[in-house]
């Protein structure tokens, strides 16, 4: 078996001395051959993020291009990429610890990072060193990349770095993403940024929050007099947002979700083919409870885990995986969704990062962005509306282009087309919902290949 595709043998570490808790500070260790990195990186006094570097086997001994590392961000916000990015969708293995064919180490380096801090293995000595912005993420996200674009050999040796996000991620990428170009521009840190990706990403809340009546009406999910008010309800948010009212919007928009879920069946908002109430098992807790996005997150992550092994996620992750990776404080418990990173940030949830993106693209940076068809949560109607209010002037010639359709394998169907024009890309995923790598993952390999122009394309 590959060196990548073993990673949960407990072999022999070379492993710095942690303390406890308390002294994380910069810590790495990985596997002696250098195919994993990861460690810990004290992003500011206290404050602690966990990353987790995986080496491609696939990298080519002299290729043309420089070979790509993609840095993975999830959602929620408070979800893991350690735990879900990882090992549920683009990782080199699935929850049931067996290799997955579709990793996106056929394609670039990964690493995966709790973000922001208090996710997953990443943790803080203090509940008020949170982080309540999107910015203040940013801010810690890029002390996160200073660090490894020192201790990461590919980094160092020139690897473009590709930030590649899903649902609230995409705004981490928005931020993190110009906080990385301007430190860049500034001379602040030696480092290529290849491209941010977005899937499925939740970078206006206002355009997704109006798409939900339309969409779920044209797929017969809602009737027209839910929808009628459902629209309503969608316009009240609208207005809270126009207002500077966030915290009241997002309150709108989770009533809108719940009201939503009453009228419809209790649609799955990740894939509106399904009922959320398909899922055979429930991980959802009274916090959960109070939020219907957050059920959902819950509901199909936990039907995830119960498909590929009964011990889920949350068992390897405080298990097998904590023991092989030995520096998780022992007082740690992993979660696959913080609820109090996600109580933090209500107040940040329902802001846009539109000019964060408008600003990547005239730096140049490319910009993808890719979604799921099934989608609702993140629809693609309201990605193609917030992309429509860009003010970036390539805009107009790319909108008149015609898209590309793109196959996958020796399938001779249509499963995604693609429009590019200069350095903004836009992919629409057919058959996906929300997590596009885990419904679609052949075409979700294709697609990441050409994002990154890797090598073994």
């Amino acid at each position: 078996m590959d060196t990548y595709c073993r990673p949960l043998a407990l072999i022999s570490l070379l492993i710095l001395s942690l303390l406890g808790a308390s002294s994380a500070a910069t810590v790495t260790t990985g596997a002696p051959d250098g195919s994993e990195l990861w460690g810990y990186v004290e992003v500011r006094p206290k404050a602690n993020l966990f990353w987790w570097y995986y080496k491609s086997p696939q990298r080519v001994s002299t290729p043309s291009k420089p070979w790509p590392t993609v840095l993975w961000l999830q959602g929620g916000p408070g979800a893991s990429g350690v735990g879900i990015g990882n090992f549920l969708e683009i990782g080199p293995l699935d929850v049931g610890l067996n290799p997955r064919n579709s990793t996106w180490l056929q394609k670039a380096d990964l690493i995966f990072v709790d973000n922001p801090v208090g996710v997953g293995y990443s943790y803080t000595e203090d509940p008020s060193l949170l982080v309540k912005t999107d910015w203040e993420a940013a801010a810690d996200a890029t002390a996160l990349v200073k660090s490894l674009a020192t201790q990461v050999p590919a980094l160092q040796q020139g690897s473009p770095l590709f930030l590649v996000a899903e649902s609230y991620g995409g705004k981490y990428a928005a931020t993190l993403g110009v906080s990385l170009a301007r430190a860049i521009r500034a001379g602040q840190l030696n480092l290529t940024l290849g491209g941010v990706a977005l899937g499925d990403s939740f970078v206006s809340p206002e355009d997704f929050t109006l798409s939900y009546a339309p969409l779920l009406l044209e797929v017969s999910r809602l009737d027209d007099n839910a929808g009628d008010a459902a629209k309503a309800m969608a316009a009240t948010a609208q207005q809270q947002i126009a207002a500077g009212q966030f915290y009241e919007a997002w309150s709108s928009w989770n009533n809108l979700l719940q009201f939503i879920d009453s009228k419809s069946a209790s649609v799955d908002v990740y894939n509106f083919l399904l009922d959320s109430g398909m899922d055979p098992v429930s991980t959802t807790t009274s916090t959960a409870a109070s939020n219907t996005h957050l059920t959902k997150y819950s509901r199909y992550l936990s039907n995830q885990e119960a498909a590929s092994d009964p011990n889920a996620i949350g068992g390897i992750m405080n298990g097998v995986v904590k023991q092989k990776l030995k520096i998780i404080p022992g007082n740690l418990t992993w979660q696959e969704l913080s609820y109090t990173v996600y109580g933090a940030l209500k107040s940040e949830i329902m802001k846009p990062r539109i000019d964060e993106i408008d600003e990547l693209l005239s730096y140049g940076v490319s910009v993808t962005v890719y979604n799921g068809q099934l989608d609702v949560i993140c629809s693609t109607s309201g990605a193609e509306a917030w992309v429509q209010k860009l003010k970036w002037d390539g805009l107009k010639n790319f909108t008149s282009l015609p898209r590309q359709p793109l196959r996958c394998g020796s399938s001779k169907l249509t499963q995604a087309f693609v429009r590019s024009y200069e350095n903004l890309h836009f992919y629409w995923i057919l058959g996906a919902g929300h997590f596009v790598p885990a419904n679609q993952p052949c075409i979700a390999l294709d697609m990441i290949g050409s994002i990154t122009q890797s090598p073994a394309s």
